[in-house]
């Protein structure tokens, strides 16, 4: 294929607006008891029924009392009572104290508690005393009724990612079940002959399918359905039926390779002949072909063979697509300025997204090796530096870093 018919390049906010202003969330929902919606994103907001907490209680082991009856440290009150957990109801009795243990609600008109470590025991006749020492204050150590929420608010918004903290503050608030986004059922499938599966014998001109185990387990890091079928044989009329298939039963259907222009392959045409297929080229590296159709009611994304540039694609232009089929409300990874621990003197004409890892100055290293075919620097670095075009990079620099922690799931 000649220059002038090549797509023009277009940047990577471009092809990302592109791709979002397509894909609409899935409509579908499905609700879940509290601990299994782990990962998922909510549907529906979380409206707390209650004050959390629903009384004032105590942060500390110690003794509840009026601060007013602790003149000066070392003053002594008798111990009039003894409030554990779960104990409702209890009245302060004027110039005493309260043993009491974190958690329990503070008795009615005491102002204070004193941690026991402030405190000692006398002993003497009649009721148990305790000496202060130290100097109190009203409020001191008392966690006041819906200091954490209040009744009426919403706790978690529609859009919401559900990370083990939020999935605690929805069942702080009573939340026995919760409303969430179905998850999104994709398509993943290779095409090739000279592909062969790991345990097989490796014959001369074939090579492994790393790219299945990669974007099967960034699949399912996204909390998707995966329908993996397989490797496809290389012709056209099985590459057309596998398409069928994978449309009948997925929401977007995922292949590697076979995207680049000008390359002589069965997908192309099978994704043209079963529905329609615009090729992109993306100015990033590693990355840059990439294939975006649909097939009947499915979404289709072509990601290059490259393992790394399949990786890096799928990161920055996949995770999103996922994240908004289902209602995610952020999509974008957050990104660090952090300094470059390394020169970059020869910069690409493209975006790039270089490999590297933290370094025990806090700096970033690089891995030495950037091919977009050497899988080993995803695995020995800790995200992607975002270099932008033609940007040399000398030590000391301050750069833009996404950790794959932000990426990965």
């Amino acid at each position: 294929m000649s220059e002038a018919m090549r797509p023009a390049l277009q940047s990577l906010a471009e092809a990302l607006q592109r791709l979002l202003g397509a894909v609409e969330p899935l409509a579908a929902v499905d609700t879940l008891p509290t601990a299994e919606a782990l990962g998922r994103v909510l549907a529906a907001d979380v409206v707390s029924a209650l004050d959390v907490p629903p009384a004032d209680n105590t942060s500390m082991d110690g003794y509840a009392l009026r601060a007013a009856d602790v003149a000066r440290p070392g003053t002594v009150l008798p111990v009039a009572q003894r409030v554990p957990a779960g104990v409702v109801g209890a009245v302060h009795q004027p110039g005493t104290a309260a043993r009491i243990f974190t958690g329990a609600q503070i008795p009615l008109g005491a102002d204070a508690v004193v941690m026991q470590e402030q405190c000692e025991a006398v002993a003497g006749e009649g009721l148990a005393a305790v000496r202060v020492n130290a100097e109190v204050k009203a409020g001191q150590w008392i966690r006041r009724r819906g200091e954490d929420v209040q009744q009426g608010s919403t706790v978690l918004a529609a859009g919401h990612r559900l990370d083990a903290a939020a999935l605690g503050l929805a069942a702080s608030v009573g939340a026995a079940v919760l409303t969430v986004a179905r998850r999104p059922r994709v398509a993943l499938f290779s095409t090739g002959d000279e592909l062969v599966m790991p345990g097989e014998p490796l014959k001369p001109g074939a090579i492994y399918n790393s790219n299945r185990f990669t974007l099967r387990g960034l699949l399912q890091g996204l909390g998707c359905e995966v329908i993996d079928l397989g490797i496809v044989p290389d012709n056209l009329d099985a590459t057309r039926a596998a398409l069928r298939e994978a449309a009948g039963r997925a929401d977007l259907i995922i292949t590697s390779g076979g995207v680049s222009v000008g390359e002589e392959d069965h997908l192309r045409p099978a994704v043209q002949a079963e529905g329609s297929l615009d090729l992109w080229q993306i100015a990033i590296k590693p990355g840059k072909p990439l294939a975006f159709g649909r097939v009947q009611d499915a979404w289709f994304l072509g990601l290059p063979g490259n393992p790394v540039s399949s990786f890096v694609t799928f990161l920055l232009l996949v995770r999103p697509v996922i994240l908004r089929l289902q209602g995610a409300a952020v999509l974008a990874p957050q990104r660090y300025q952090l300094r470059a621990d390394f020169d970059w003197p020869r910069p690409d004409r493209r975006q790039e997204f270089l490999r590297v890892r933290l370094n025990a100055a806090g700096g970033l290293e690089l891995f030495p090796n950037q091919s977009s075919g050497v899988l080993t620097s995803a695995v020995w670095g800790d995200g992607l530096l975002d270099n932008p075009s033609g940007q040399a990079i000398t030590a000391g620099d301050m750069v833009a870093f996404i950790p794959f922690s932000e990426l990965l799931s």
